[in-house]
């Protein structure tokens, strides 16, 4: 079966012991995501609040057990929901983007 990580543009992705690693184990597709790609950081703070909130320092006796603490979580979570907020402008996106 193989196996697709989707990782970030981040230097230790692609560091050459990384790369033989990944040589060596042909089933693993990496996928970097865009420079910048602020909706993608937004998914990935989302499953750290899942990390912290839900399942760190938890003991699971099943997978079912893990996904059922995790469903519980978003439906708590979703009660009181709120939107992620942008922190950073279009223009401010773009001026980092001019020194690339």
């Amino acid at each position: 079966m193989d196996v697709h990580l989707i990782v970030d543009n981040y230097c230790t992705h692609k560091h050459a012991k990384v790369r033989a690693w990944l040589a060596q184990r042909p089933r693993f597709h990496v996928h970097y995501t865009p420079t910048y790609a602020s909706w993608l950081n937004q998914v990935e703070r989302w499953f750290g609040i899942i990390t912290q909130r839900a399942i760190r320092r938890g003991s699971f006796s099943s997978v079912k057990e893990l996904i059922a603490r995790i469903e519980q979580f978003v439906a708590a979570h979703n009660k009181t929901k709120a939107p992620f907020n942008w922190t950073a402008t279009a223009d401010s996106i773009l001026e980092k983007l001019q020194g690339l």
